[in-house]
This record gives C-alpha cells, structure tokens and sequence, in this order.
C-alpha cells in the first residue's frame, strides 16, 4: 500500500492518491462529501427564497400602503405567498373578521358608526396575539434547515481532524514495521491523512458563512414583521375603534 502512495504523492495527484486510500480513510471523505453536497444543497435553496421573499416583501407593502380596502389586500396575499409579511397580514385579517362577528353578535352597531361595529381594546390585542403566533410561525419557516448547516460547520472540521488523526497513526504505524526510516516511507500516509482535514474544512467554511449570512438575513426579516404588525395595528385601531 505505501509504493503506490508513494509513487502517487511523487506524482503530486491528489486524484491518484484517493483510489488508493484506507476503507477508512475513504468512509470519512464520502460522509464529508455528503455533509458538503446537502449543505451546498440547502444553500442555494435558501438563497433563492430569500432572494424571492425581498422582492416580493417589497412589492406586497407597496401595494399595501396604496390600497384603501383589507379585504382586497387579503385577496392579493394569493400572489404574495413567498413573503412571510402576507401570511402576518392574513392570520390579522382573519381574527379581525371573527372578531368582528363575535362583537355583532353581541351588540348591534353604535349609533355613531352605524353598521360598523367597534373593536375593544380586547379586541385588538387579540389581532396582536395573532400577529404574533403568525410571525413565530414564520420565523420558523425561514430558519427551516439552519440547524443542518449549524451541524456542518461545527462537525465537519472534527470529522476531518479524526480521518487525519487515525491516518497518521497508521502511518507511523507502518514506519515502525519498517528496517529503515526515511520520508518517502512516511509521506504518503500523512499525505492521505491531511486529505480528511482539507476535505473537513472544504464543508465547513462555506456552510460557515451562509450560515451567518442566512442568520443575518433573518433576523431583517423578523425586524420588517415587527415593523409590519405594528403598522397593521395602527391601521387597525385607526380604522375601527
């Protein structure tokens, strides 16, 4: 095993060095290439939905500060369905209309707002605690698979390290078989062994920074929801109290 290692390193292949790796030596770079593929995976996933929900978030509160009517915002939230701020205005909407209804079925309209009858206090702060169940509802969906991405940047590296650490132990494993020590006899095994730290480190740096990325970005979406609810509420109580 060392003579064809040894030639390969000579070589300066890395691609000639894999075939000729341990079992385990190879088990830990599949299990790396894995970490690495769904990783990239998910990445790309989310950049195309967060990418998706910016525009989208953008065009939604245009058209929500330009419409006069709730009901015809609620029937556009169809064609808003990537951005979480939909799903807020939604989950609003609907506890507003069922308290509207548990209020006329207690009372009739005031006489100064004929028709229309008024939310309570009460009342609003029901549409706020639905507000809120929605955008934890959506805050979970936007962190949907971070933990993944969590989970390769921090294993990863430690995978790699004890694919590097077993390779060098049988490399000087196989030193010591040896009648005569010199580096070609020793190279080619830590040459495989280094191999599982650079492939470690190959998944984790990207998921790393998407990671943080990723992190960043929805904590701006979690702040545009605050911003969003509470706008919501003042046209709320603007509009019926």
């Amino acid at each position: 095993m060392q003579e064809p290692l040894a030639a390969a390193a000579a070589g300066g292949s890395l691609w000639a060095i894999i075939p000729r790796m341990s079992a385990f030596a190879l088990s830990i770079l599949i299990l790396l290439l894995a970490f690495s593929l769904l990783s990239w995976a998910i990445i790309v996933r989310k950049w195309q939905t967060f990418r998706q929900i910016d525009r989208q978030s953008e065009d939604f509160l245009a058209f929500f500060r330009k419409s006069s009517r709730l009901s015809e915002i609620n029937s556009a939230c169809e064609h808003y369905r990537r951005t979480p701020l939909s799903g807020l205005f939604i989950a609003a909407y609907q506890e507003l209309n069922n308290q509207l209804q548990a209020r006329t079925a207690r009372e009739r309209a005031t006489p100064a707002n004929p028709g229309h009858p008024a939310l309570t206090e009460r009342s609003v702060g029901g549409i706020q605690r639905a507000l809120l169940r929605a955008s934890a509802a959506e805050l979970s969906a936007l962190e949907k698979n971070m933990s993944w991405l969590a989970t390769t940047a921090s294993v990863t590296p430690f995978v790699g390290l004890l694919g590097t650490v077993v390779g060098i132990i049988n490399a000087f494993e196989g030193l010591g078989l040896e009648k005569t020590a010199s580096i070609q006899v020793v190279a080619p095994g830590i040459a495989e062994a280094l191999i599982a730290t650079a492939a470690g480190l190959f998944a984790a740096i990207p998921a790393v920074i998407a990671y943080n990325q990723f992190v960043h970005r929805i904590k701006n979406f979690g702040a545009e929801m605050d911003d969003f609810s509470a706008e919501l509420l003042n046209l709320v109580e603007r509009s019926f109290t």
